[in-house]
C-alpha cells in the first residue's frame, strides 16, 4: 500500500487492496494505542480541519488522531473560514496548503472538497459531504471484522432512505470488499443507478452482491449487519419531518425486526441517534408525532447486539491510518 501524498475523497479511488491495508493499519494503530506504545508518525506535521456542518465524531476523531500522530491542528467552524463568501474554493486550497501538511473537509456537495483537492497541494480527506463519507465506512469495516473474524461474504443491510452519503459509501465499500449489501429503502428511495452500476462491475471482480428491497421482513433475512442512519439530514427544513417520518415509520430498526433477522445479527450506527426522548429534537418529535424513538429503538440501540460505540471509536483508529498512510 502506496498512498503517500494521495487524497482521500471516496473510497472509488482506491484499490480493494488498499482500502484492506488502511483496515490492517488501523487495526495495528488501535492496539498501540490500547497498550499505550507511542506512534507519533507524523511529528511536527499539522493539519487544518474545515467544518461547514459541525461534529462531535469526525471532529474528535480528527483531533485525537492527529494528536496522536504527534500533529498540531486547527479547527475552522462553520464561521471560521472565507471559504465560498470572501475566498474561492481554489484560493483557500492554495492558502492552508502553504501552510499545513494536510486539509479535511467536511461540509457539503463533493465537488467541493473534489476542488479544495484540485488545488491543494497536499492531501484532502473527505470528512462527509452530501454524497459520501468514506471515514465512516472504514470504521464500519474495521468494526464488522472485529465481530466476525472477516469481512467477505457478511450480508450488510442498509435500512432506510439510501439516496446519500451513508447508502451510497456503504454500497461502495461493500462493493470493494466483499460482502453482501441491501438497501432496504421505499421505492425511489435507491442510491443512483450510475453508482449502482458501477459497483455492481466491481462486486462482480469482488465475489459481492447488491440487491434492493422495499420490504423489511423480507430484507432482513440472512443479515449479518442491520445498519441504519437518522431520517431527516443536517439542514433539512423542519417540513420535511412530516413526510418523511409517515414514509420511513415501517423501517424502523425495532426489537421485532432484529428478532427476524436472526441472532447472528448485529446493529451499526453512524450517529447521532434519535433513539429516545432526552434530546431536544428526540422531545419536539415525539412530542408532535406520538414517537418515542425514530430510526432505531431504545431497546435495540442499548441491546448486547449493539456495536455502535465500537464503531464510533473506530472512527479515530480508521482516521489514524489515512493519516499516517498518506503523510508518514
Amino acid at each position: 500500500m502506496d498512498l503517500k501524498g494521495k487524497d482521500f475523497l471516496t473510497l472509488l479511488d482506491l484499490s480493494t487492496e488498499e482500502i484492506e491495508g488502511l483496515i490492517d493499519l488501523a487495526a495495528e494503530l488501535k492496539e498501540k494505542k490500547k497498550k499505550g506504545i507511542p506512534h507519533r508518525l507524523c511529528e511536527g506535521k499539522n493539519i487544518a480541519l474545515i467544518f461547514e456542518k459541525t461534529s462531535t465524531r469526525t471532529r474528535c476523531a480528527f483531533e485525537v488522531a492527529a494528536s496522536d500522530l504527534g500533529m498540531g491542528s486547527t479547527y475552522l467552524g462553520p464561521t471560521g473560514t472565507q471559504i465560498g463568501i470572501k475566498e474561492t474554493i481554489a484560493d483557500t486550497a492554495r492558502v492552508l496548503a502553504g501552510m499545513y501538511d494536510a486539509i479535511e473537509y467536511r461540509g457539503y456537495g463533493q465537488e467541493i472538497v473534489e476542488e479544495l483537492a484540485k488545488y491543494s497541494k497536499v492531501p484532502v480527506y473527505n470528512g462527509l459531504t452530501n454524497e459520501y463519507h468514506p471515514t465512516q465506512i472504514l470504521a464500519d469495516m474495521l468494526t464488522i471484522r472485529e465481530i466476525f473474524g472477516k469481512l467477505k461474504g457478511i450480508h450488510l443491510l442498509y435500512m432506510g432512505d439510501a439516496r446519500y452519503n451513508m447508502g451510497r459509501s456503504l454500497m461502495v465499500g461493500c462493493a470493494k470488499l466483499g460482502l453482501h449489501f441491501t438497501a432496504c429503502s421505499p421505492k425511489g428511495y435507491f442510491p443512483p443507478e450510475d453508482l449502482t452500476e458501477t459497483c455492481r462491475k466491481i462486486a462482480a471482480e469482488t465475489g459481492a452482491e447488491i440487491t434492493f428491497e422495499s420490504d423489511p421482513y423480507k430484507a432482513v433475512k440472512n443479515a449479518d449487519v442491520i445498519y441504519t442512519d437518522i431520517w431527516v439530514s443536517m439542514g433539512e427544513p423542519e417540513e420535511v419531518w412530516a413526510e418523511r417520518i409517515e414514509l420511513m415509520r415501517p423501517y424502523q430498526v425495532n426489537k421485532e425486526l432484529m428478532e427476524a433477522a436472526g441472532d447472528q445479527c448485529v446493529f451499526l450506527h453512524c450517529l447521532p441517534s434519535y433513539h429516545d426522548l432526552k434530546t431536544e429534537i428526540g422531545r419536539k418529535v415525539g412530542k408532535k408525532y406520538g414517537m418515542t424513538a425514530l430510526e432505531v429503538t431504545d431497546d435495540v440501540f442499548e441491546s448486547e447486539r449493539s456495536y455502535v460505540f465500537q464503531e464510533a471509536e473506530n472512527r479515530m483508529h480508521t482516521i489514524k491510518a489515512v493519516i499516517a498512510a498518506t503523510l508518514s
